[in-house]
């Protein structure tokens, strides 16, 4: 990597041209910063009109000492150990079995209450002639403690009809096995990554899910929780370029220079070194994010038939 001293004060041009793609996917601190971001905004439009269309919700006078609540982030929820993500994909590569990715449109839409959930009007997109009014759900929404377990049971529910059984050890995994034929899917909310014992096998679990759940075939896989998956004459190489890049616009320092040591050695803590920060959220923000790669890096680095940058 060219750093800025070397160039002259400029920084790497590949490296610039990476930030340019990165600053239309990143999130958005805020309603009002997604809005004014035409890519966002045009993702809010399509995510609101598919709520719409899937009667999530009904608009109704707001009853008197009910609870309604506002909407939260929907970070928390449980996704495969890193673990069984490594296990299934030496299996894989082991067996020269294809490896697909799939995607649910809308996952957590599918699932149904069976409480009574009263929530507000989306920001950015309150209904002008009914303002007061709110939102009683019919379905399960994205930022829900109910959002994660509806869509799970509708879809596990679906996957046992299909002849799969869920595993003890990790209820991400799923596994198909009758007679010779064997097969192999994960899921992470909206994710699926599916391997089977031939093509026959896949095409027909592809098919069934897209008849049950309006479902796209990603093709091979290529990136799954984070991780960038590519192809290779002895395998798969495994890396975190994508991410890393991410996390380093997020934390603004996607400018910065390489080196050996990513902390100062010298540096000494005391009670007195500066005034607390005053919104830590960016700071705990990033730094969970590292703590999720180091974890994926630990765990998916072990195998033989797997490697990680």
């Amino acid at each position: 990597m060219v750093t800025r001293w070397a160039a002259g004060g400029l920084r790497p041009v590949a490296l610039s041209a990476a930030a340019e793609e990165l600053r239309i996917s990143l999130v958005p601190s805020s309603v009002r910063d997604g809005l004014a971001d035409p890519h966002w905004h045009r993702a809010m439009e399509e995510e609101y009109v598919a709520l719409l269309a899937n009667q999530t919700w009904d608009l109704v006078p707001r009853p008197s000492g009910c609870n309604v609540r506002p909407g939260v982030d929907y970070d928390e929820t449980f996704s495969p150990k890193p673990a069984t993500v490594r296990t299934v994909l030496s299996l894989a590569i082991s067996h020269s079995w294809p490896v697909h990715q799939l995607d649910v449109k809308n996952a957590f839409l599918h699932g149904t209450l069976t409480e009574t959930v009263y929530c507000s009007q989306p920001a950015g997109f309150v209904d002008p002639a009914h303002p007061e009014m709110v939102c009683r759900l019919n379905k399960s929404l994205y930022g829900m403690k109910q959002a994660p377990r509806a869509w799970y049971s509708r879809f596990s529910t679906f996957l046992v009809t299909l002849g799969f059984t869920e595993a003890k050890s990790d209820t991400s995994l799923f596994v198909y096995c009758h007679g010779a034929e064997t097969a192999y899917l994960l899921l992470y909310v909206d994710d699926i990554v599916l391997t089977a014992s031939s093509q026959h096998l896949l095409q027909w679990i592809i098919s069934s899910l897209q008849q049950e759940f309006p479902m796209k075939d990603l093709g091979v896989l290529h990136h799954f929780l984070a991780v960038t998956v590519e192809p290779r004459p002895s395998g798969l190489l495994l890396h975190q370029r994508q991410h890393t890049l991410n996390i380093l616009e997020r934390a603004g320092m996607i400018d910065c220079n390489p080196c050996s040591t990513p902390v100062d050695t010298q540096a000494k803590l005391s009670k007195d070194a500066g005034a607390p920060i005053a919104d830590p959220t960016s700071y705990q923000s990033v730094a969970g994010a590292l703590q999720f790669s180091r974890s994926v890096f630990i765990c998916m680095t072990l195998g033989s038939h797997t490697s990680l940058l």
